[in-house]
């Protein structure tokens, strides 16, 4: 038996520091939380002091015997679970259980899984922090509280199976809030004209500004028309033309919320699938040559700071590859966000030496997709900004001056390897080069183009939106964003449309239900002070006990005044105009995980539910029906025939609505982003008539 036993979370975990430590240790799985809450009861002594009743999680008892039979045969043990609030939980609760001495300098922590990492901070292990385990304890209590004291009260009055949090229902409230704006949005009318013309036999575009240098809304079509009357005839005069450098700066490395963020916008991944990834990515995965080795740093933080020794080895790294323009005169620092806990250093590549391209071939595509993601921000945060020269040239037409504006990057900077997504498309004048033009120049107008626009409402939130949202008003923290939105989506109070968050009528009413009775709670500002709270406690600034039982006097007495106050509120579905062509009844609408569908009111005695079908307006070619969008079972979207199972046309791309001139089938759109070509969905059967015809 080896001398020490190391303890950690997974077995992928295990594996990856076990080759660093030698034999002298055993490192094995505690395969997560060992001890939490009961899930039959409230399991918290609310009438002394809020004391928790841990049990045992259930399946877990295999694991703990093996775990306390090593301990026994061990000089020493170490927990080695993840550095933080969460980690130092469950070296406590361990500590309990193998009966270890809370004196004892038994917790190490690193940041990355590194050899490096991993020797340096068993040379130098500490006591467990109970103030970290008391946090993380408080927040636990909390929840359940809220819980099981306001999700009964849910099922009572509303429907079974509802539940409300602390977190997930300030969330809710979020997306409910934006509906809220978007329908009782009153559109604006407003105008653009742009005039195109030629000058030194390049084309130009400028749009109106104002009149005499002032800008002047356009608000509708009798404005437009005296503007027209105006310039009708006139050519455009150069007034002033002026260019400027500006400077643009990289993105800071990733935090929990950005990475969130930025693997939503361009690899289209949920946030609980981002960190799923992520966490494989820290724990370690087979490198050839090197064996497992965690790839990335600690991704549960809210830090921006970076170890001096990355930033010197990202430099190295950039002088290297892109040489010394792009490499600043000084490593580059970020601002700290005020309420960062600062615990741990941004999420970045362990090594930047190992390049995506070389992992490419040994990890699965989406884990090389994430860390090549991981990687480029990192080193773009470490390269030099990017130069770009701007032009913006008025222009003056019988006192209607118009404007143009061009921007081209002189100098990429970061930009020759990273560029940060965006949630919301928006002008973009990057790339748009300026003929040169002087003052007094003149622009000969082919045409006068007025465009009509409505303002829009705001956007509905997509998951990227909605994870910057909750960290901007500090609802929640880093480890929470994920299961805070995942069960939003599995309660049924939300639902994706496009990749946005629509709130269902059951999200509607709960949300009402906890405005009216339990305005506290629901509160944006209260949440966020809460999490201040909480990292009082962790800080060792506060009393637990104390936060736990003002929260809980004012709480109880919500919940008493809703039990008496609140009435059923009866769910009423809407009905269809479709017939359940089992027993005859008009069917209802009903909201599941993955949408809308529709359902027979008849049940539980008739149990017949449909998809509810989106109609393309392209015909069958087999049958002549209309096509209709469809989901498989993994969710993809497929469009296949309305006659369906009598006939079992099928297409995997989204029809144009155009039908091909040769052969009648329908004309598809393929390829990825920024690449889609229209061809024919029948394209095997044209290849084979241009082969026949070249044989002839």
């Amino acid at each position: 038996m080896s001398d020490y036993l190391v303890i950690v979370e997974s077995p992928a975990k295990a594996k990856t520091i076990g080759k660093y430590l030698g034999s002298k240790y055993t490192v094995k799985a505690s395969m997560g939380h060992v001890r939490d809450l009961p899930k039959s009861q409230l399991g918290v002594d609310v009438e002394h002091g809020f004391e928790p009743k841990y049990i045992t999680i259930r399946g877990k008892g295999d694991v703990i015997k093996a775990l306390r039979e090593a301990s026994k045969k061990a000089k020493k043990v170490y927990l080695a679970a993840d550095p933080d609030r969460e980690g130092e939980a469950i070296a406590w609760h361990l500590q309990h259980l193998l009966d270890l001495n809370p004196d004892d300098d038994c917790r190490v922590v690193f940041h990355e899984i590194t050899k490096d990492a991993v020797k340096q901070a068993f040379q130098h292990p500490r006591k467990i922090n109970r103030d970290l385990v008391n946090a993380q304890q408080t927040r636990r209590i909390l929840d359940r509280l809220v819980g099981y004291k306001l999700s009964p009260l849910l099922w009572r009055k509303v429907k079974k199976g509802l539940s409300a949090g602390r977190v997930q229902s300030v969330a809710l409230r979020l997306v409910v809030d934006r509906e809220h704006e978007i329908r009782s949005f009153q559109p604006e009318e407003y105008w653009t004209v742009d005039a195109h013309g030629q000058v030194h036999g390049k084309k130009l575009v400028a749009r109106f500004y104002g009149y005499h240098e002032e800008k002047t809304p356009l608000p509708n079509e009798a404005a437009v028309r005296e503007l027209l009357t105006r310039v009708e005839g006139h050519s455009l005069v150069v007034r002033r033309v002026k260019k400027s450098e500006r400077k643009r700066n990289p993105a800071a490395p990733f935090t929990t919320s950005s990475l969130q963020q930025e693997a939503a916008r361009k690899l289209g991944f949920r946030a609980y699938k981002t960190m799923q990834i992520a966490q494989q990515l820290y724990e370690g995965l087979d490198v050839p040559g090197e064996g497992t080795v965690g790839l990335i740093t600690y991704m549960r933080t809210d830090s921006t700071r970076i170890a001096q020794s990355a930033q010197e080895e990202a430099r190295a790294y950039i002088r290297r590859s892109f040489g010394e323009d792009y490499v600043p005169d000084r490593p580059r620092q970020y601002a700290k966000n005020e309420d960062a806990q600062d615990a741990h250093e941004a999420i970045r590549p362990t090594s930047v030496m190992r390049h995506p391209d070389q992992l490419k071939e040994h990890v699965s595509r989406d884990q090389y997709r994430l860390y090549k993601l991981i990687w480029e921000r990192f080193v773009a945060s470490q390269m030099e900004s990017a130069v770009l020269d701007t032009t913006s040239v008025d222009f003056e037409a019988n006192g209607a001056w118009f404007r143009a504006t061009g921007s081209v990057v002189r100098f990429p900077g970061f930009m020759a390897l990273y560029t940060e997504g965006r949630d919301d498309d928006g002008e973009e004048e990057e790339g748009k080069l300026l003929p040169p033009l002087e003052e007094g120049d003149v622009v000969q107008v082919k045409s006068w183009k007025p465009e009509q626009h409505f303002t829009q409402p705001p956007p509905r939130y997509s998951e990227s939106s909605l994870v910057k949202a909750m960290e901007e008003l500090g609802i929640g923290r880093p480890s929470t964003y994920a299961p805070t939105i995942d069960i939003l989506l599995k309660r049924g109070y939300v639902v994706l449309e496009q990749k946005r968050f629509v709130p269902t009528e059951l999200g509607e009413i709960v949300v009402n239900i906890l405005k009216d009775h339990f305005p506290q709670l629901i509160d944006v500002s209260f949440t966020a002070d809460m999490e201040n709270r909480l990292d009082k406690v962790e800080e060792g600034d506060a009393n637990w006990i104390q936060l736990l039982d003002q929260f809980y006097h004012d709480f109880e007495k919500d919940l008493k005044k809703a039990e008496s106050a609140l009435g059923h509120v009866e769910l009423k579905d809407e009905v269809s105009d479709v017939r359940c062509e089992k027993c005859g009844r008009l069917m209802v609408y009903k909201t599941g995980k993955y949408g809308k569908f529709l359902a027979c009111p008849g049940f539980p005695e008739c149990r017949n539910t449909k998809p509810i079908l989106k109609e393309i307006p392209v015909p069958c070619p087999k049958c002549g029906k209309p096509l209709v969008e469809r989901r498989g079972k993994s969710r993809k979207v497929f469009y296949g025939c309305s006659g369906y199972p009598e006939c079992d046309y099928v297409l995997w791309q989204r029809p144009t609505g155009q039908t091909c001139p040769i052969c009648g089938h329908p004309m598809i759109e393929k390829g990825g982003k920024g690449k889609t070509v229209v061809v024919c969905s029948n394209e095997k059967a044209h290849s084979a008539l241009e082969t026949q015809a070249q044989a002839k």
